[in-house]
């Protein structure tokens, strides 16, 4: 799928999206400047489903095609149902957490 920024401010003209349908997991996602040149990739892969329901990846790396930089960032441990409740995630809260 091809997304645009909803920001005129974005440093991104569009992004592309390789998803698999299936699971609805992204495995791609490619970063074009505003000159509409590709800027970074980053891609997903080791995903695990963790309690029968949630895909998570474990692997990200990130290259910036312009630099020539990249990063790589291995996830593991995920949590779920921490009791954490979603106004634990509003502007409020988040700033009370600094």
């Amino acid at each position: 799928m091809e997304r645009y920024p909803v920001s005129k401010n974005s440093g991104y003209k569009r992004q592309i999206v390789w998803m698999d349908q299936a699971e609805y997991r992204a495995h791609q996602i490619e970063f074009y400047d505003r000159k509409d040149t590709l800027l970074k990739t980053l891609t997903f892969d080791d995903y695990q489903k963790y309690l029968d329901k949630y895909w998570r990846a474990g692997s990200f790396k990130m290259v910036n095609h312009q630099t020539g930089k990249s990063t790589d960032l291995k996830w593991t441990n995920y949590k779920f149902r921490n009791g954490l409740a979603e106004s634990d995630f509003s502007q409020e809260a988040l700033a009370r957490a600094r």
